[in-house]
């Protein structure tokens, strides 16, 4: 927010946010310790980010933001002095002043903003793999596929090269297993599904072409840093693919920016709203990543602030390195949630003129508790605050006026459809839809039925190897009871894949219905005679599995009695001995019996 100050010059120099009996900014130096945007829906933190990002650009700092509900648009028009703003200037003491902020938009989906691309190869394995929730078996086959691809430089850039990097792993399984490891091709198919799914998403529309290059994004206009938004409306539909998104270019920053150390302001400044979807569900190995780079990217001069509900959706490790917190309200429905208040406001440094616990139950819309870095890199004493106004449009712009913003960029892309054109053409053009044939969508489903007995009978497989090894094992105790944990998460996998299997035939029946198609029917037939072939053979062996186990538990009894007749002798002899040497210890513990 512009405001006119009659203040010293080190005042001056701080990004203004908030107001309590004074006004609180951040020190420009402590911008790249990041932050923390928190509160309940509707507690203003939208505003709070606005604020933030329009003072970060005033002092030359360029912005990427990501807009979940179109609303931050604004700041790309001068904003308008309304009531609520003049009783605010007159409990401030202070003149508010408005203007517009340079601003590039950006959509993976090319409809609201000029296109940000990446390549497959650019993405990497691990972050496709959380894309497309592989589990671990399934990664590690995709893993290969991204070996070979540098292997034979052929480097995958779209989806469809990955596929077919995906079917040559899969067509020379046999050969790339005895160096690469055990390629599955139900894994393989497994895999390409997920790519289907990801395609169905809009996937297609940024796994393309040449990556986007980050750099682009720290850019300066007329002395104020560049507003960069992504419309993230459609996006946020899908978390997984949001979150990861947004952890790509927050990794090509890091990898890419050079050392700056401290310097007297940050080189760019990134804000990660929905913060928790980032963590929720998140494989150790990209955690500590993420803690990684968010603990190194400061001294790249990047500052990253998180907005979420509530900092516990943030891990402890992130969240002890966001030096600048802006807490609005949280609400207390449940003990749980209670527990969450206290835990927030001992994470302040306290303040003697209110009890931090009470105050995150009493903060109005507007107001937060407040804790900057001071000169010093040490957290200020936490205050009670109200935000100040955005300089820039409060709320959403018209969808002519970003479509003017976009065609003027340098990022513009004559052929790439901007601003719901797509919506335009689908309400100038509209298709009949086609009613998808019965047979077609039973195929679909028998296949994956068939990809899943598949893998139940790899998981088979492994356990009779597994049983196999207990059997020869059977004289040594601790490996064969080792063999046994081992073999306890595979019976389970395959146990779930079996109920996978049951409830997708439900689905086929369903479908299917009482159609007299016999190609069809043949088809329904001969895939659940594999399923249950492969049911039969899980529970024989299960059957032999229990077994050998028993006879385990045998062998167990059996050494525990030996083992006892053992020390029961060594003991005999012992006292035998003691009676001849020692002829009084006789009576001594005859008294003790």
């Amino acid at each position: 927010m512009l405001i006119n100050l009659n203040t010293n010059d080190a005042e001056a120099n701080l990004l203004y946010a908030a107001f309590s009996d004074r006004l609180i900014g951040i020190v420009p130096k402590m911008g790249n310790r990041h932050g923390l945007i928190a509160g309940a829906t509707g507690t203003g933190k939208t505003v709070s980010l606005q604020v933030l990002a329009e003072g970060f650009s005033q002092m030359g700092v360029p912005v990427f933001m990501a807009d979940m509900k179109g609303d931050l648009s604004g700041v790309a028009k001068e904003g308008k002095l309304n009531k609520f703003m003049e009783k605010r200037q007159a409990e401030f003491g202070i003149e508010y002043g408005f203007q517009a902020f340079p601003v590039e938009f950006f959509d993976v989906f090319r409809e609201q903003g000029n296109p940000i691309r990446v390549t497959v190869n650019d993405l990497g394995s691990q972050l496709l793999s959380r894309i497309l929730e592989l589990n671990d078996t399934q990664e590690g086959v995709l893993t290969i596929a991204f070996r070979v691809s540098r292997e034979q430089n052929k480097p995958m850039e779209t989806l469809d090269d990955l596929r077919k990097m995906l079917t040559y792993v899969s067509d020379n399984a046999q050969e790339l297993s005895a160096t690469l490891g055990a390629v599955s091709t139900a894994s393989v198919g497994a895999i390409q599904r997920a790519l289907l799914r990801l395609e169905e998403e809009g996937g297609d529309q940024f796994l393309c072409g040449k990556s986007f290059n980050v750099m682009d994004f720290i850019r300066t206009k007329d002395g104020k840093g560049v507003i960069n938004i992504l419309a993230a409306d459609k996006l946020g539909n899908s978390p997984l693919l949001y979150s990861t998104f947004l952890f790509w270019l927050l990794t090509s920053l890091y990898e890419n920016l050079p050392e700056v150390g401290d310097a007297e302001k940050p080189k760019f400044v990134f804000f990660f709203d929905e913060a928790h979807l980032l963590f929720n569900d998140t494989q150790k190995a990209v955690l500590d990543k993420i803690e990684k780079i968010v603990r190194l990217i400061r001294s790249k001069g990047v500052g990253v602030y998180f907005i979420t509900q509530s900092p516990i959706d943030i891990p402890e490790n992130v969240l002890a390195q966001l030096g600048n917190k802006v807490q609005h309200a949280l609400r207390a429905f449940t003990p749980k949630d209670q527990r969450t208040i206290k835990s927030v406001a001992d994470g302040f440094r306290e303040n003697p003129k209110f009890k931090s616990e009470e105050a995150l139950l009493e903060l109005e819309t507007g107001e937060a508790l407040i804790s900057f870095l001071d000169e010093k890199g040490a957290p200020s004493m936490v205050e009670r605050a109200k935000m100040l106004s955005p300089a820039g449009q409060i709320g959403p712009i018209t969808e002519e006026e970003r479509r003017e913003i976009i065609t003027k960029s340098s990022f513009y892309e004559k052929e790439a459809p901007v601003v719901r054109q797509r919506e335009v053409e689908e309400k100038s053009e509209p298709k009949v839809k086609e009613e998808p044939k019965v047979e077609d969508k039973s195929s679909e489903l028998l296949a994956e039925v068939e990809s899943i007995v598949s893998e139940m009978q790899t998981k088979v497989d492994g356990i009779t190897e597994l049983k196999n090894k207990i059997t020869e094992m059977r004289s040594v105790t601790e490996d064969a009871t080792e063999a046994k944990d081992t073999i306890k998460p595979y019976l389970s996998e395959a146990k779930k894949l079996k109920d996978d299997a049951n409830g997708l035939y439900k689905n086929v029946v369903k479908t299917v219905g009482a159609s007299t198609d016999k190609n069809l029917t043949s088809l329904l037939k001969k895939g659940e005679k594999k399923y249950d072939d492969a049911e039969k053979a899980l529970d024989k062996l299960k059957a032999e599995y229990d077994a050998v186990f028993k006879k385990l538990s045998e062998l167990e009894k059996k050494e525990k009695k030996e083992d006892e007749k053992k020390k029961k002798w060594w003991y005999n002899l012992f006292i035998s001995i003691l009676h001849i040497f020692v002829p009084s210890s006789k009576k001594v513990l005859k008294k003790k019996r």
